[in-house]
């Protein structure tokens, strides 16, 4: 396990003399480079999101970028006249990004020192080096999944949900409900793994301890018949919202440990996390267990330590903690909770397996 390595989740581009040859005020024609298109193609096909922050008149500058065959692969662009570093801003917070995860690059030094004075954070670089950038390794990441290859597509049908959400005048369960969510909660299998491994890479707001588990890691917990790796979906009828949570359980006599929950912050205002929660705690009490939970304060995600507490995890000590090994804590904060049995959620389906029950004999953890 290590920290959470520092990946691009987004790269937001200028327009003029660094996505296209040109200056759209000012030349006949601007152009765009085969060498830039297929940049652009393949950081969306390695699960990258893109932007635009340009000193541009909006429908003009769409339009170009339409009649180029690309604004489709651009989300929340920024094209008007305010500072690039404000643009930059509006786009991590809509998507709910860290700003050490955006990339910005820009032809012109000025507005690259302007981004970085405001947003140290963010990793800026000239046009020069665009068709450099799939060979950097901050925008390559060691797997591309089934969700990293679609992310585009699945942020572009949550602004369309965000936008129906918006509109929507009755009680926000009645909306929830319209969606027909189903959430399906499953063990991992081994074309599970590299999900895991990327949400847990970038999940931090709603990420219980900011750990990375890798691959190896994983596989190792998979075949380890003490312990859970589960993996959370959501679908509606927008669509799939593709893996939003991992749970990593680890099981004792008295006591099931959560060693991780993490889950992706473009489900929190669908309940996911309390959902999931909540079935856990059922389970725990149908097997007639605790829970403990491992949490570690980063930050970012005092978000999920409010989640744990509102759903009655506290800091209360407990004789089934004795059952977790000093070695099998780790630098982590533990929260116990006495389990009961929890009502159905009203706004989503849910489907998952009885824990507890695997096949193999449950053994207890010396």
């Amino acid at each position: 396990m290590s920290d959470e390595p520092n990946h691009v989740k987004c790269l937001v581009w200028d327009l003029d003399n660094t996505l296209w040859r040109g200056t759209l005020l000012e030349d006949a024609e601007v152009a765009l480079a085969e060498d830039i298109r297929a940049t652009v193609l393949e950081l969306d096909s390695r699960g990258i999101l893109q932007s635009v922050a340009s000193k541009n008149d909006h429908e003009h500058a769409w339009a170009r970028l339409e009649a180029l065959g690309i604004a489709e692969y651009f989300v929340l662009p920024q094209i008007g006249w305010h500072p690039k570093s404000q643009s930059v801003k509006q786009i991590a917070d809509e998507l709910n990004f860290a700003l050490g995860t955006i990339a910005f690059i820009d032809d012109q030094p000025a507005e690259r020192a302007e981004v970085n004075h405001h947003h140290p954070q963010v990793r800026c670089y000239d046009a020069a080096q665009a068709t450099a950038l799939t060979g950097m390794a901050e925008f390559s990441p060691a797997v591309v999944t089934v969700d990293a290859r679609r992310r585009r597509s699945m942020y572009q049908a949550g602004f369309r949900r965000n936008t129906e959400r918006a509109a929507h005048t009755g009680p926000d369960e009645d909306f929830l409900r319209s969606l027909d969510l189903v959430m399906e909660i499953r063990r991992a299998d081994e074309e599970d793994l590299t999900r895991v491994e990327e949400l847990t890479l970038r999940t931090s707001q709603m990420n219980a301890t900011g750990v990375h588990y890798s691959d190896a890691a994983l596989r190792s917990l998979l075949g380890d018949p003490r312990h859970e790796v589960l993996t959370v979906t959501l679908t509606d009828r927008f669509g799939p919202h593709g893996a939003v949570g991992v749970l990593l359980l680890g099981y004792h006599e008295s006591v099931w440990h959560l060693k991780l929950l993490a889950t992706s912050c473009r489900v929190v205002s669908f309940g996911a996390g309390a959902v999931l929660l909540n079935w856990l705690v059922s389970e725990a009490a149908e097997a007639g267990v605790h829970l403990a939970a491992d949490f570690r304060r980063t930050d970012r995600n005092r978000m999920m330590d409010i989640a744990y507490r509102f759903a009655g995890f506290d800091d209360s000590d407990c004789t089934c903690l004795l059952e977790i090994a000093e070695s099998d804590r780790g630098e982590v904060e533990q929260r116990h909770l006495v389990a009961d049995r929890r009502p159905a959620p009203t706004t989503m389906r849910v489907t998952a397996p009885t824990l507890g029950s695997l096949p193999d004999p449950r053994t207890p953890v010396a």
